[in-house]
């Protein structure tokens, strides 16, 4: 136990038949369970994982799912456990041995202390993460790290993609995991789903790791437009469920109505470069509605992050070390 809490490490694992020995066998004494998700590994990952199981007892189970589900599920399969079995706080660590356990501690103590229900590592604090983590990761990283603040409305948290994370048992309680994005996206989705619920975040410091032999399965030019259209439909869906169904907000008239200027924008724009193709110059009527219209657009969007901002503020913090 840590602090008399009951502390259980889910690790989502996919062929990491490479790492997934160092991962267990560097998880600290303290922690009560050792919960690893086969997500179907066709190499020798659970054959590993098999080995460490024999030594640890009861204190390490595998999961095993029959056919590859993505990182996503593999987290919500560990998470169901640890609500069903009443643990306190539930950590993830990844199989790649990408997530150092002299950072546990840190992600532990707002949760345990009750500052947080849900604490997540933030590699972007340290001076030097643009040294270690790749630049095409880190560019890619920081532009989802922002959609994810307009999406989730934890605009203090950053660093949106790191799933080293700690969760507390209400936290673990609350959240449909069933409907648990299955996939890459799964910690902006559970943000979203925290936000709606109102749990409190916490940004922690950790190390970035890399070059240890890990494969990282993220083409980022690939990932981030799908990522791109999951963040606008989690964006759409936590306006519903947090600003008309639970608690009416006056900020869904503001992104109402930037939405309406942003389609009157686009509408004037076709418009207004056609008749310069056609007639060889632009009305001045099309040309200052246009104006008009953007600058609609972007003062009632603008407000309406605004007021979200100051909404949920107090839901999130960070914790520079």
């Amino acid at each position: 136990m840590y602090k008399r809490k009951k502390i259980a490490v889910v690790v989502p694992a996919y062929n990491e038949e490479r790492l997934i020995g160092k991962v267990i066998e560097t998880i600290p004494d303290y922690i009560d369970y050792i919960v690893v998700v086969d997500d179907a590994s066709s190499d020798d990952t659970l054959t590993t994982l098999e080995k460490h199981r024999k030594e640890l007892g009861e204190k390490m189970l595998i999961i095993k799912h029959e056919k590859n589900e993505g990182v996503g599920a593999s987290i919500a399969s560990g998470y169901v456990w640890c609500r069903d079995q009443g643990v306190d706080v539930a950590v993830v660590m990844a199989g790649d041995a990408q997530m150092d356990p002299k950072d546990l501690p840190n992600l532990l103590k707002p949760i345990v202390e009750n500052k947080a229900d849900y604490s997540k590592g933030n590699r972007l604090f340290t001076g030097d993460a643009w040294q270690k983590i790749p630049k095409i990761r880190y560019l890619g990283n920081s532009m989802l790290s922002l959609l994810t603040k307009i999406a989730s409305g934890y605009w203090q948290v950053a660093d949106s993609q790191c799933g080293y994370t700690a969760i507390n048992k209400k936290a673990l309680g609350k959240i449909d995991w069933d409907g648990m994005h299955k996939c890459y996206g799964q910690p902006n989705d559970l943000l979203v789903r925290l936000n709606i619920e109102n749990m409190r975040v916490y940004d922690v410091e950790v190390e970035p790791v890399y070059g240890i032999g890990e494969k990282s399965g993220i083409k980022p030019l690939f990932i981030i437009p799908k990522m791109f259209l999951l963040l606008s439909r989690l964006f759409m869906y936590r306006m519903v469920h947090k600003y008309v169904i639970r608690d009416f907000h006056p900020l869904i008239f503001f992104y109402s109505l930037g939405g309406i200027f942003f389609l009157s924008s686009l509408f004037l724009s076709v418009r207004m470069f056609w008749l310069w193709y056609i007639q060889g110059a632009i009305p001045p009527t099309t040309l200052i509605l246009n104006v008009f219209s953007m600058m609609s657009m972007f003062q009632f969007t603008l407000f309406a992050m605004w007021f979200d901002m100051e909404n949920n503020r107090h839901l999130s913090n960070s914790q520079k070390l």
